[in-house]
């Protein structure tokens, strides 16, 4: 145990879980601010902490490191993706950047086929229209959909979460297409029955695409109008992964003009904020970032964060380090 307890700001009060680890060791600030922690306040609470544990809405750049002071020894996000943190602002400065890879990959996947059959299936149309007493009795014609089993689907992104999502894909015996840039290894494609395709190829052969890349410079707006326009009438999109990865005014427009079927959103280009035109249409699913938003999941990506915490303040390497280059 460490003598002197250092500082830790946890910009959300993560689990139960977490935050028992972290106040074992450390004196703890943690806030339940409603909607995205304030910039003015975070620049102001970070002065003088050891560890900030923050979320993808955080917005981590060498601004905020500075504030905290040259005592700040580790960001930990408490996410798979760190696209909101400035790792190479955070390396110059010494300060290590971890996050919690793993532990949400099958719950995302899970996710994602929830808004594959939700799409597919007119779920939440079927839910809104019966509340609303529209149902009157079985119509032949009433709210018919899109059969999943036997389609085609293709993947966007095929690591952790893009071959769970394929082999869940197996069970409803579709044929699984995917792009990465990096293809995997004949193995793998043989275990999990996908086979690999041009991004081009992909969109024009699929009747479900669902995203699993993680946000770069190569991949913002990497589905726009042009991507859109190559997908065939019958399908959907689906997004797991980051908003900005999608051209939303686009996608509003394919929607609208009927140049797919459908979309299920979990992400947005400027979350928390959705493009109003996306909220009156029918044929989209939206949620509010749920993918790992399981009970089991989201303690399990708390206790990561607290311990990636304790082990560098101890002065010892976290266990899921993306910037290992700061160890000198």
């Amino acid at each position: 145990m460490m003598d002197c307890k250092p500082k830790v700001l946890v910009t959300s009060r993560i689990p139960e879980e977490g935050m028992c680890i972290l106040d074992e060791h450390c004196d703890v600030k943690a806030f339940d601010y409603e909607g995205v922690f304030p910039r003015d306040l975070l620049l102001k609470e970070v002065k003088g902490v050891d560890a900030i544990i923050c979320l993808l809405a955080d917005k981590i750049d060498g601004e905020v490191m500075d504030a905290a002071g040259p005592q700040l020894k580790i960001i930990a996000n408490y996410a798979v993706g760190f696209d909101n943190i400035d790792v190479e602002a955070a390396t110059k400065r010494g300060i290590m950047v971890t996050n919690t890879p793993g532990v949400l990959t099958d719950t995302t996947a899970d996710l994602a086929w929830a808004l594959i059959l939700a799409t597919a299936r007119r779920v939440v149309e079927g839910d809104k229209f019966l509340r609303q007493g529209k149902f009157k009795g079985w119509k032949p014609m009433l709210l018919l959909g899109t059969d999943v089993h036997h389609a085609t689907l293709g993947i966007i992104g095929f690591g952790s979460i893009g071959r769970a999502v394929a082999r869940r894909a197996m069970g409803f015996d579709m044929k699984v297409i995917y792009y990465s840039a990096h293809r995997a290894s004949e193995e793998v494609e043989k275990k999990l029955n996908a086979e690999y395709r041009s991004l081009d190829d992909l969109l024009r052969e699929a009747d479900f695409v669902s995203i699993h890349v993680p946000l770069t410079k190569e991949t913002r707006h990497m589905i726009g109008e042009r991507e859109l326009k190559m997908m065939k009438k019958e399908a959907y999109l689906i997004n797991t992964a980051r908003g900005p990865i999608v051209d939303e005014k686009a996608l509003a427009k394919a929607l609208k003009e009927g140049w797919i079927r459908g979309a299920g959103l979990d992400v947005f280009e400027r979350e928390p904020e959705v493009d109003p035109e996306l909220l009156e249409l029918e044929n989209v699913v939206l949620l509010p970032h749920l993918g790992s938003a399981s009970y089991a999941t989201r303690a399990k990506m708390a206790t990561m964060a607290a311990e990636n915490v304790i082990k560098a303040l101890k002065g010892e390497v976290p266990p899921n380090l993306v910037n290992p280059e700061v160890i000198k």
